[in-house]
């Protein structure tokens, strides 16, 4: 996969299109859980760190109501550890927080066959016992393999499993916001 070529497709969500998505993944998240007095956001390494952040705000900015927020990697809880790589890269998973009777909203960028979250229930579930495991992410691409759905979607692209969902942030992409879809050549 190293050595494939990616063609541009299109252009799935710009800037304001991405910050709309998470103001409205927020009002979802306030409703759902009628405010967030429980609520913390554990956002899955990489790119669901600074989503997590922007949700936060977000509903700092609805609710006037600070939200604690932890990262996690789930490298080392990933089924598909030993095909990853021999010497896998693990990064500190922060959770300044304890996640017993708390309703844990995991964050994410894009969902695909559902692995990912798999991981990251355990890592938490590792952690505490939630009261519940909620998933919010910015695209859902389809193409699950697990029983996994996400709660809160900013987007659902149907795709092929040739394409590929590339979600841009400034953390990560040289000030850049959006998602684009690219396809293999």
């Amino acid at each position: 996969m190293d050595d494939m070529e990616l063609k541009w497709k299109a252009t799935i969500l710009n800037e304001q299109a991405v910050y709309r998505a998470i103001k409205r993944i927020a009002h979802e998240i306030i409703e759902r859980n009628d405010g967030c007095d429980r609520v913390c956001l554990v956002g899955i390494k990489r790119r669901g760190v600074p989503l997590s952040a922007m949700i936060a705000q977000a509903i700092r900015e609805i609710e006037g109501q600070e939200i604690a927020c932890g990262t996690l990697d789930i490298t080392l809880y990933r089924d598909d550890l030993t095909q990853a790589s021999a010497l896998p890269q693990v990064s500190a998973t922060e959770l300044p927080f304890s996640v017993t009777d708390k309703r844990v909203i995991l964050v994410d960028d894009v969902i695909f066959t559902g692995r990912t979250v798999r991981a990251a229930i355990e890592a938490v579930i590792r952690r505490g016992r939630p009261d519940q495991i909620q998933l919010a992410v910015l695209v859902d691409r389809g193409h699950r393999e697990l029983p996994i759905r996400p709660d809160y979607v900013g987007k659902n692209v149907p795709t092929s499993r040739s394409e590929i969902v590339a979600v841009k942030l400034p953390e990560y992409d040289e000030g850049q916001t959006g998602v684009d879809l690219y396809q293999m050549i």
